[in-house]
Order: C-alpha cells, then structure tokens, then sequence
C-alpha cells in the first residue's frame, strides 16, 4: 500500500510540473505572428475600400506601402523568434524531473527501511510492549554503561572534606541514623561520588519500612537512572511506583515516568503524564523547562496535532544576583555579610530540599562565586548534573554559569 501510494503521489507531481511546459509549447505563439495576421487583414480591408470607392487609387497605393513596410518588419521578427532547432524545453524539464525523483528514491534507500513492512498501531503497541518487558535489569544497564571520570578533588575545600569524613564515619558507627544517612547521600553527590551516595539511599530508604518517604524514593530513583546511563530500569520503576503509591502528586516521579513511556515508544502514555505536569507548573520546577521542550513534538507523536501549551508564567528568581549583592555594600560590613550569606543559604537550602529550576542552580553557582566560595559553587555543580543527569537542555543554563565562574572550560 506505502508504495502504491507512493507511486500515484509521484505520478500527479510530475504531471504537475510538466503540465504547464507542456500547455506553453501548445499555446505559445511569437507576437511578431499576430502581427503579420493583422497587417493581411489590413491590406484586405484596403482593396475592399477601394472596390467601395470608399478611398482614392493613390490612397490606397500609400496605405499598401505603409502597410507592407510593417508586413516585412513583422515577417522578419518571425524569423528571427522561430527556433533554428528542435524545441528542447519539455525535454529538459522531463529530464531534470527524473534525475531529482531518482535522487529522492536513492536517499530513501540510503536513510530509509525499504524493506520495512507496514506497521499498523496495534504492532506498535505490541512491538513498544515487547520493548518494556525487554529492558535490562538494573545491573545490566550499569554494566552497560560509560564509565564515570573519576571525581577532581584538587580544589575541594578540605574543611568541608574533613567534615564529610566526620560524617561518613559517624554513620558507619550508626547506620541506622536517619539524619546521618540523608546527610550522607546529599554530601556524596555533590562529590560526586554517586554509587557512595546511592548505597546511602538504600540504606534510608530500606529503614522507613513500609512508609518511605516519596522524595527519598525519588532521590534514590534518579541516583539509580543516572548509574544506567539514563535509562529507566524495572528496579527504578519500582521506586517511581512506591513513590507515588505515598504521594499521588509527585511532580518528579510523575516525569521520570513519563520518560521511561518515551524510552518505551508510547508517547501516547507520556503525554498525558507531561501535559498535566506543564498546566500544574509552577514554572520554576525543574521538569518544566524539558517538558516544554519537547511537548509539542510529543503531542504529534501521541496523535494530537492540534495541542497548544499554556504560555509561560514567569516569576522573579529567588536569590541574590550580582546587582542585589552589589547594592548591599552601602550596609555596615557585619549586616551585608550577613544579608548575602542569608540569601544565599537559603536558596541553597531550598534547592536540596525541594529542587529548582536550572536558572535557579545557575543564579545560586554565580552567587557563591561572587561570595568567593568557589569550593561550595563546584559542590552545587557537581550535584546539579546529578540531578538534571540526561537533559542537556536543563543542564546549559547552568553550564554557562559554572563556566563563567571558572569552574569548566
């Protein structure tokens, strides 16, 4: 049928094109040929006014000389538009019209699947359904996977790595603190030290029982994605669903899941999930600005081809920027300090507790770079690509100020 299709479409555009070469090869006539024919009925016209008495003999002598002045003028223009040749203009348009079908067809056999049957939507659901039952179990995908570059400790802080040694060994004397192992799993990212801080999260999750709380479910799911390399495996699914199951309305769980369907071949599932995700906003949450990406490309895919987002509703970022820090110097050096230091903690503090848009982890990046904390601004972007791990889109605002900071190249 695709060829068939393919072929009729194919004929009706080369008729297309050719139709009106060929209709002006029909119509065309040289304006020196409409000329001469007018001038013949002229002398015509001239003899039968004559036979009329209607003008003079020597009248109609000067009419016949003006006239057949314009007759040669005229048969002489004929000549010269007359082709000396064969008239090849239909032929090279015919011509050029093969060479770019032929072309398009030798494209398709390099680019396309010729061999490729039909596949109508029930196969492509089985085939999408054979693909999830298909993945790789979370071991495999780990196996699979690049390895990480090992962590550049060079210009650490070594206070804070001091502090972080404090911690680990605290919590292997108490492994069931609660507060110890979140700690741990908050420090281990930011040093990026992701399989430390992913067993950490195990080990929280596992002590909450069978009430565990949907954000350490979730740091523990994207902790696990990012060792697969991006993938979703049934053992991160797992938690996306426990997550859920303690929180229906778990914005980042309800994403990740909506990617696993994209990864799957059901952009028809990942719609719905993207969509609400988009009209709850807020737009500063930091699956916004990929799911707006992307929606509209998705909403084709999932057959809805008329689908409009909802505009942006945009609001002042929260946090101090260049131009606040710099009015605070009009205060008293103990106040300043500690107005700065106030707003840079606590947008830090909501960041690694409720996460944030990438604008937002690039403004907190820039602020401690201009507090002089370069240690901390590296921590922040260390933990920043843990957490917008396979969304390159999220991750260049936040690039771009980790590199104005001198953090990358």
């Amino acid at each position: 049928m695709f060829w068939i299709i393919s072929l009729a479409m194919t004929a009706i555009v080369a008729l297309v094109v050719l139709a009106p070469v060929w209709r002006g090869r029909a119509n065309s006539e040289p304006a020196a040929a409409y000329d001469l024919r007018v001038y013949r009925d002229q002398l015509r016209e001239v003899d039968r006014d004559l036979e009329r008495g209607v003008i003079q003999p020597d009248d109609a002598q000067r009419l016949r000389a003006e006239i057949g002045r314009k007759v040669l003028d005229a048969d002489r223009r004929l000549t010269e538009a007359r082709p000396s040749g064969p008239q090849g203009g239909g032929a090279v348009a015919a011509i050029v019209l093969v060479v770019l079908l032929a072309g398009g067809f030798a494209l398709y056999l390099r680019e396309g699947v010729p061999g490729a049957p039909d596949m109508p939507i029930a196969e492509r659901f089985a085939a999408a359904e054979a693909a999830y039952r298909a993945r790789p179990s979370q071991a495999e995908a780990e196996a699979a996977a690049a390895p990480r570059s090992p962590v550049d400790l060079s210009e650490a802080d070594p206070a804070w790595l001091d502090l972080v040694d404090q911690l680990r060994a605290a919590v292997a004397q108490n492994p069931d603190d609660p507060r110890g192992l979140s700690l741990l799993v908050t420090n281990e990212m930011r040093l990026g030290n992701i399989a430390a801080a992913r067993e950490a999260a195990e080990r929280l999750v596992a002590l909450q029982g069978d009430q565990p709380d949907p954000t350490d479910l979730m740091r523990l799911a994207t902790l696990m994605i990012d060792a697969a390399g991006g993938l979703i495996t049934p053992e991160a699914e797992q938690l996306l669903v426990r997550a859920l199951r303690a929180d229906p309305t778990q914005p980042q769980a309800r994403y990740l899941l909506g990617v696993m369907q994209i990864q799957n071949g059901r952009p028809d599932r990942a719609f719905p999930l993207w969509r609400r995700l988009l009209e709850e906003g807020p737009e500063s949450a930091s699956w916004i600005p990929p799911i707006r990406a992307s929606i509209e490309d998705l909403a084709w895919l999932a057959g809805i081809g008329d689908y409009v987002p909802p505009e942006p509703v945009t609001a002042p970022l929260p946090g101090p920027d260049a131009t606040s820090i710099e009015d605070a110097t009009a205060l008293p050096e103990t106040d300043r300090q500690q107005m700065i230091e106030g707003m840079v903690a606590g947008l830090q503090s909501r960041l690694a507790a409720e996460g944030g848009t990438p604008e937002e982890w690039a403004r907190l990046i820039q602020s401690l770079s201009v507090l002089g904390r370069a240690t901390d601004a590296r921590a922040i972007w260390d933990e920043a690509q843990v957490r917008f791990a396979g969304s390159e889109t999220a991750l260049a605002p936040i690039a771009e100020a980790a590199r104005q900071a001198g953090l990358i190249q």
